[in-house]
């Protein structure tokens, strides 16, 4: 079952320099990144409610959201800036580089995330490993920075 889920990060990973190079073009065309992330928010929005209409999710979930602290609720404008800078960066400095330093930041936030078990995930201490992983990963973005 690991496996599985392995693959579908990996699959999940291919998608956003794809993702990248579709909403680039999109921002080219209508001349603004941020109406190319709301284009790209509304169409995942409409996919999403199609599949929950298709998989029959139970709407009235919904309504527990309310009581949901604000600061999670911050996801939405996390992904947003995500999406945003992606759009602007991705055309100007290309997608490997882009997504080299995307990476070098999302293993830095999930080593802190995971030393600390922040936002319910679990324990697993910072170690030289995870250092020495971040680091090598930090260098790759260099060097294609460079080259």
């Amino acid at each position: 079952m690991k496996i599985i889920l392995l693959f579908i990060a990996l699959a999940a990973g291919m998608m956003a320099p794809l993702q990248a190079g579709l909403n680039g073009k999109m921002g080219r065309a209508i001349g603004d990144p941020v109406y190319a992330a709301l284009i790209s928010f509304f169409v995942g929005t409409l996919g999403l409610f199609c599949y929950a209409l298709v998989t029959r999710v139970e709407f009235t979930s919904i309504r527990h959201a309310s009581n949901i602290h604000w600061t999670v609720w911050s996801a939405g404008l996390l992904g947003a800036f995500y999406v945003t800078s992606v759009i602007i960066l991705a055309p100007k400095i290309g997608a490997t580089l882009t997504f080299s330093f995307i990476v070098a930041g999302q293993l830095a936030m999930a080593v802190f995330l995971d030393h600390f078990g922040l936002l319910g995930v679990p324990v697993q201490a910072f170690g030289w490993q995870r250092l020495l992983g971040i680091l090598l990963i930090t260098a790759g973005a260099i060097l294609i920075k460079k080259y």
